[in-house]
């Protein structure tokens, strides 16, 4: 089993800047990879951005490259997303999910709001 826990969301003013943090734990964990997806109200959960664990290749959604990076800590076991230029768009809940040889893995997610 693993737990995932986000952290970092908020509010800010269009064009700021959040970092979410998502921290990885449970017994024996090898993850394949990890990221993030976001879901706004009434909308499907989309992906976000993702990270290779063995290699650390991240990929990108088009609507947040150039504004968004992800980023590891691999003694932490945890994953980050650094989000600039933030738009109102953007504001949605923004889920952590693992890859282990396990299994999939979601955090509670984490409400990241972007006022105009």
């Amino acid at each position: 089993q693993v737990q995932l826990v986000e952290s970092g969301g908020g509010l800010v003013q269009t064009g700021g800047s959040l970092r979410l943090s998502c921290a990885a734990s449970g017994r024996a964990i090898t993850i394949n990879n990890m990221g993030w997806f976001r879901q706004a109200p009434g909308q499907e959960r989309e992906f976000v951005a993702g990270l290779s664990w063995s290699i650390s290749s991240p990929y990108y959604a088009d609507s947040v490259k150039g504004r968004f990076t992800i980023s590891r800590d691999n003694a932490k076991n945890t994953v980050y997303l650094q989000m600039n230029s933030l738009k109102p768009e953007d504001t949605a809940i923004y889920y952590c999910k693992s890859n282990t040889w396990s299994g999939d893995y979601w955090g509670q997610g984490t409400q990241v709001t972007v006022s105009s």
